[in-house]
């Protein structure tokens, strides 16, 4: 993470006001791999497709599109913009930044939000992650050939009641996690996503192209595709806005933070486009792999966990080499994590080794033993550790697990995205990121600084006070 191995970190520059200087990515399109790897998780797997059928198809696309262009894009761009301006982890580049601007310096909780968000992020995505592994080997060895649904529905359960087991795997992905992210950005992370997400998408595209051949391929594409505008409520349409932000991992520290590797000649917004394409083009096939196998395998349509962890295995078990090709799919969900867990371990570690002035491995034990020891406390919860919790006037009985996805989306996620567009639109003053924004048009500056200034705050706040509507 730091540009030398020596860690000038520990010098903590940031006490001074100083900027602190980060290792650089090798390239401009390893960027865009490792950051479109870290927006590509597990929503697009199991929310995506049932959000599209559920409001209208092609109807609800138009909307989201219109929300990634609106929202997701110019969010992003400021977020990559802030971390290559503070050259620092969220927490220090927003202590910089708002040192630059002058600004009341309470800004610098939306740098505390970011961090604390990825952390615990990292802790149940691990969880989430491990239970990937298993259905990847036991599928593998046969374990759910010929189950009924009932069946698969019990595997499931098992799985989850089982907390010896989820420890097991928990503990091996946050280990290979913490020995990638542990090597820094050229020999651990670069390494990584130079290798794993073209594999995601060609394994993908291939995917994509064993469905096309299926009969059930035209009329997967036609309820994807065509618009059925009047099952486009007004849910439907936060639903849109909502996957818009939440699908590129905005509101976290995590793109922030990879921004700050940037070189200060990468055009940023040509490359917010691209990590943006990317992302979309990305549930845009895994929708169709998704739905093309469950009408073959004539499956009914779900959402979550238990589309990825019964719907599919049981639609997989009835179309031709679905047996080989759910240990491919699982496959692909394995390296969609490992991707989004190394980004949200960045700014946490980075911070640490600021704050403390550790070294690289020192800081990754230390972020991965405490996302580690939270992953166990939500494996316990999912038995008899729960309570009633309300949350806007909704009443609902959550476990540990529960609460931590209430804080994260719920809470940290949208509030910082509306405070990271209210910093740079208004607490910055308005030249400040025109160097990092080379726009060739005076104009499309304007208007991303206004889309930051009263746009999206205003979106995110109505959806935000519509989330527990949307995640029912």
């Amino acid at each position: 993470m730091i540009a030398t191995q020596k860690h000038p970190a520990r010098r903590n520059p940031l006490r001074s006001g100083r900027k602190n200087v980060h290792e650089r990515w090798s390239s401009r399109g390893i960027f865009v791999l490792a950051a479109g790897g870290a927006a590509i998780g597990f929503n697009n797997f199991w929310q995506f497709p049932y959000l599209a059928i559920e409001h209208g198809g092609g109807a609800f696309l138009i909307v989201y599109l219109l929300s990634v262009l609106l929202i997701g894009l110019p969010l992003l761009m400021a977020e990559f913009a802030l971390g290559r301006s503070g050259r620092a982890s969220p927490i220090g580049a927003f202590r910089f930044m708002t040192q630059r601007a002058r600004a009341n310096p309470l800004w610098k909780v939306v740098g505390w939000m970011g961090v604390l968000s990825v952390f615990l992020i990292l802790s149940y995505l691990s969880v989430i992650a491990g239970w990937v592994i298993a259905y990847m080997l036991r599928a593998a060895f046969g374990v759910y050939a010929g189950l009924t649904a009932d069946g698969m529905s019990a595997q499931f359960a098992q799985m989850v009641k089982d907390p010896e087991r989820q420890l097991f795997w928990h503990t091996l992905f946050m280990t290979i996690t913490m020995l990638v992210a542990a090597r820094g950005v050229r020999h651990g992370l670069e390494t990584v996503v130079r290798y794993a997400v073209p594999l995601l998408l060609g394994v993908l595209l291939a995917l994509t192209v064993y469905v096309a051949t299926t009969d059930a391929f035209a009329h997967a594409v036609s309820v994807f595709f065509l618009p059925d505008f009047s099952k486009l409520t007004g849910m439907g349409v936060l639903a849109a806005v909502s996957h818009a932000f939440f699908s590129l991992g905005l509101g976290a520290g995590a793109m922030l933070m990879y921004g700050a590797y940037l070189g200060a000649d990468a055009p940023i917004p040509r490359l917010s486009f691209y990590v943006v394409g990317l992302d979309t083009l990305t549930s845009l096939a895994v929708s169709l792999v998704v739905l093309s196998i469950l009408f073959a395998g004539n499956v009914e349509l779900s959402s979550g966990p238990s589309l990825v962890f019964q719907s599919l295995p049981l639609a997989f078990d009835h179309i031709p080499y679905g047996r080989i090709l759910i240990v491919v799919f699982f496959g692909l969900l394995v390296v969609a994590a490992l991707t989004s867990a190394i980004s949200l371990a960045e700014p946490v570690m980075v911070w640490l080794s600021e704050q403390f002035g550790m070294s690289l491995q020192r800081s990754a034990i230390l972020c991965g033993i405490g996302a580690w020891s939270l992953g166990v406390i939500t494996i316990l919860s999912f038995h008899d550790w729960a309570f009633s919790f309300q949350l806007f006037g909704v009443v609902r009985n959550l476990g540990f697990f529960d609460v931590m996805q209430v804080l994260t989306a719920h809470v940290l996620l949208p509030v910082s995205g509306i405070l990271i567009a209210f910093f740079t639109g208004w607490a910055l003053k308005p030249d400040m990121m025109r160097e990092a924004l080379p726009l060739r048009q005076a104009w499309l500056y304007r208007a991303w600084l206004w889309l930051l200034r009263l746009v999206i705050p205003v979106l995110l706040l109505i959806v935000l006070f519509n989330l527990p509507e949307l995640f029912a």
